[in-house]
């Protein structure tokens, strides 16, 4: 790892104004992927700026009802958090399923959105990865792929996105708000996470020195009936193969609500809207939810070894739901 100066901001203002003045610096959070890439020199700033003191790590009411969580926020302490388990279940699962708990214990909430994906290529310097580096191809499309894309993809780039959380996030139509050279800003989640398309390096819209300070999470009545399901390689601490967030209502046996969303399949986190459409107004059953699931993964593209994901997609998607719904009977 090559020599890397730091320093401890006091303050907002005085963190982003340190950063946003060298193009070569970096925030400085939980760090729990970050310093990873720094050995690994595929990140290498040469400054990083401490943000641990900036009092940016509350969950605070707002003043529509929703809930704002501070971008400094522990993963840990979100998911214990009283108002947000029993008004956004989804949200506090999805945190606990994200990581281990010593790393739940140190990653923040802003950097879970801004972790890079866990392509094995990115992380592999003597790979050709055009995220790592524009135009340089991508390995992954004839490579090992078992983990990759199989919706949102392009001809630059299959990864996956990461984060647990943000699937429940895009699913809630959080807003992220950041505060940065130009001042404050309010991005809706869906904005939030970038499509690879042909410049697969710009995974979020934020400028140099743009911090993101808080997640709103609105209002939403149906989020208190809601659970996210991930199926992975093994139960201890792995990243997800696909993963579903799912809020619902139903009434007189038809849905009258839903959010979905899917994670683990796509390029950024999913919102499910073909999905939603056939589900909204539709009898509360397996078939029901099984043409939704179609619905959604039709235009899926897989690359060889990851095919079996279209097939487990559409299954976890017709579990969640069966799960919400049909509690007394087979999961």
């Amino acid at each position: 790892m090559r020599p890397v100066s730091y320093s401890r901001a006091s303050d907002v203002g005085a963190a982003i104004g340190a950063v946003s003045s060298d193009p070569e610096s970096a925030f400085l959070a939980g760090g729990t992927t970050q310093v990873d890439l720094l050995r690994i020199y595929v990140e290498q700033p040469r400054r990083l700026v401490d943000i641990n003191d900036l009092p940016l790590n509350r969950v605070e009411a707002l003043p529509d009802g929703g809930l704002r969580i501070g971008g400094l926020a522990r993963m840990s302490d979100v998911a214990q958090e009283p108002e947000l388990v029993r008004r956004y279940p989804m949200v506090a699962e999805s945190l606990l399923l994200g990581a281990s708990p010593q790393l739940r214990n140190m990653a923040t909430i802003g950097g879970n959105l801004l972790q890079r994906v866990r392509c094995s290529y990115f992380r592999d310097t003597e790979a050709a990865c055009n995220k790592r580096v524009p135009g340089s191809g991508c390995s992954a499309l004839e490579g090992i792929n078992r983990g990759h894309a199989v919706l949102g993809t392009s001809d630059q780039c299959i990864a996956t996105h990461p984060s647990d959380l943000a699937v429940a996030l895009v699913a809630l139509d959080a807003v992220v708000q950041t505060e940065g050279p130009g001042g404050a800003r309010s991005i809706p989640i869906d904005d939030f996470f970038l499509l690879p398309g042909q410049t697969p390096e710009r995974e979020h819209p934020l400028t140099h020195g743009e911090l993101v300070t808080g997640i709103d999470l609105p209002p939403a009545p149906v989020a208190a009936t809601s659970r996210y399901i991930k199926i992975r390689d093994r139960e201890s601490y792995e990243f997800a193969l696909a993963s579903v967030a799912v809020a619902i209502a139903v009434d007189d046996g038809r849905v009258t609500e839903v959010r979905l969303a899917l994670g683990g399949v796509a390029t950024k986190p999913w919102r499910a809207r073909a999905a939603e459409r056939e589900l909204n107004g539709a009898p509360a059953t397996t078939d029901s939810f099984t043409r939704a699931a179609a619905a959604e993964l039709a235009p899926a593209v897989s690359h060889g070894m990851n095919d079996f994901k279209v097939e487990l997609a559409r299954r976890t998607v017709v579990r969640a739901l069966e799960q919400m719904t049909q509690r007394e009977g087979p999961a």
